[in-house]
């Protein structure tokens, strides 16, 4: 009996060690996402690219000798079910950095949490101004903020277009509100006439009440702030009414992604939209990740994609530069970013009334037969611009 005793004993210890060996030989980081519902598009497209760029961390070695063991959690873009997915990762779990969310709201939870716990957030896709306006030190944000999503689109406006009048239709979330908000700013700024500034309930199907009072207002521009599905829903639509503009706009998000030349189908064509990135950027290891994907989804990825790839690499290199893991040094690590990658450059700064936030060049988008080409600023264009764009009888 002491025999069987001292044996059981004996491979209990070596089970323990062997698991604590084994933990000790990876990083655990478990990503809040969207994966159900709505924005699960967004999700999707984000947890691949994760994925992908873990792939190719861990096939050179890892993060100092530690591979990083990555795992999901679906918040179904639900602000209370994300708070509650990250009070657990960093409460029971002890996960020192908390990375992703897609949603402004989703993520503007996830702040508040990780501020209150003193644990590092990587904000990767959302846009709401007010989530680096807190003055909170732990939360950091790659992605540009709404009110610099329009940047490329403003000059080209400026510089091109040049209107006189402004419609804008904008989603009820917190994204559609600070993306509508900003562009009220900067249409000041150029000197165009807001004629009309519409709200709407996210998943809205019928846009013909807001859309009538836009065709009758007659704008140079419309302007719409708007994911995937409300996006194709009001070009559709627009096309149905035979709504004429001197230019259709999207504030990114919904006018950004593959799904919206999908689903607006001919709707879509001549659309500009802003974006934070595309497959024809110059970046170092933007157009081989664009490839890759490609070659293993069947479609080119969006920024929301770029930026959750280039994700792993900033936290790569915030975990070799950090004296240990503990929260306060990966804080301090991530504060010091300095690098570039398959998003552009990363550097978290203090100004403009942000803290801890990525600046960067934004872009502008086409759609010309069918596919996103990048038109604006010049030296990032892969094709030049289709200005004036035909009025809906013209068109075959």
């Amino acid at each position: 009996m002491r025999r069987f005793t001292f044996c059981l004993a004996v491979i209990f210890l070596v089970s323990l060690f062997s698991s604590t060996l084994f933990a000790a030989d990876t990083f655990n980081l478990v990503i809040p996402l969207p994966l159900t519902g709505k924005q699960a598009k967004f999700g999707e497209m984000q947890k691949r690219s994760y994925e992908m760029a873990v792939e190719e961390i861990n096939a050179k070695g890892g993060v100092k000798k530690k591979k990083i063991v990555l795992s999901f959690e679906d918040s179904g873009a639900k602000p209370e079910t994300a708070r509650a997915i990250v009070e657990k990762l960093i409460d029971v779990k002890k996960q020192p950095i908390i990375v992703g969310e897609y949603t402004s709201a989703c993520a503007k939870a996830v702040a508040a949490v990780a501020e209150e716990r003193k644990t590092p957030y990587l904000v990767v896709a959302s846009a709401d101004d007010n989530i680096t306006q807190q003055n909170y030190k732990y939360v950091f944000r790659q992605n540009a903020v709404n009110a610099h999503y329009s940047d490329g689109v403003l000059d080209f406006l400026k510089k091109v277009v040049k209107p006189q009048t402004i419609a804008i239709l904008y989603e009820s979330s917190a994204f559609g509100t600070s993306g509508a908000d900003a562009m009220v700013k900067d249409a000041g700024k150029l000197g165009m006439k807001i004629l009309l500034k519409e709200k709407y309930e996210a998943g809205s199907v019928d846009f013909k009440p807001i859309l009538s009072k836009v065709k009758a207002a007659q704008p140079d521009v419309i302007y719409m702030v708007s994911y995937v599905m409300d996006a194709s829903l009001l070009m559709k639509q627009i096309k149905e009414l035979r709504i004429d503009a001197k230019l259709f706009a999207g504030g990114a998000a919904g006018f950004a992604i593959p799904e919206f030349i999908d689903n607006a189908k001919d709707a879509a064509d001549y659309v500009i939209s802003a974006t934070l990135w595309t497959p024809q950027v110059k970046f170092a290891g933007a157009k081989e990740y664009a490839e890759k994907y490609k070659a293993k989804y069947k479609d080119y990825p969006s920024y929301h994609g770029a930026s959750a790839y280039s994700a792993m690499y900033v936290l790569k290199d915030t975990l070799e530069r950090a004296k240990d893991w503990t929260q306060d040094r990966i804080r301090d690590s991530l504060k010091a970013t300095d690098m570039k990658t398959a998003f552009g450059p990363i550097r978290f700064e203090d100004k403009e009334g942000y803290q801890n936030q990525n600046f960067m060049d934004t872009l502008v988008l086409q759609v010309q037969k069918g596919e996103f080409e990048t038109i604006w600023p010049q030296q990032y264009a892969s094709k030049k611009y289709i200005y004036p764009i035909p009025k809906w009888r013209e068109r075959k």
